[in-house]
């Protein structure tokens, strides 16, 4: 059975109103603080929208090596994405990193430490 909706009366709107008006905690919004606020609370259903500047991607990557950056516990994948951009600014070409691998110094000594 669909519920019914029961709008109040003029009077007892006025009601509410007056003992909202009389409660210092609990004062209305005056209408220029609904214009502000009323964008940010229209949203539409699904996630939020990210950034903008991220792209979601799909990456397979060993167990053991996820499972070290995810006991970093919340926000490892923020984490993740810090350290490939660290990677990415000393690098001056993706062959450099590819080089730095098979050298075995990818992660310069101040990242080292950092870890």
């Amino acid at each position: 059975m669909k519920k019914k909706i029961i709008r109040p009366t003029a009077a007892e709107d006025a009601a509410i109103t007056k003992a909202a008006m009389a409660d210092p905690d609990s004062i209305p919004f005056t209408d220029e603080e609904w214009e502000k606020a009323r964008p940010t609370m229209v949203r539409g259903r699904g996630r939020p929208l990210g950034s903008g500047s991220k792209e979601q991607v799909t990456l397979r990557i060993d167990k053991d090596v996820l499972d070290f950056y995810k006991s970093k516990g919340e926000g490892w994948q923020t984490f993740i994405n810090l350290v490939l951009g660290e990677i990415k600014k000393e690098a001056k070409s993706i062959s450099a990193v590819e080089k730095k691998i098979i050298k075995g110094n990818l992660i310069s000594n101040k990242l080292k430490i950092a870890a």
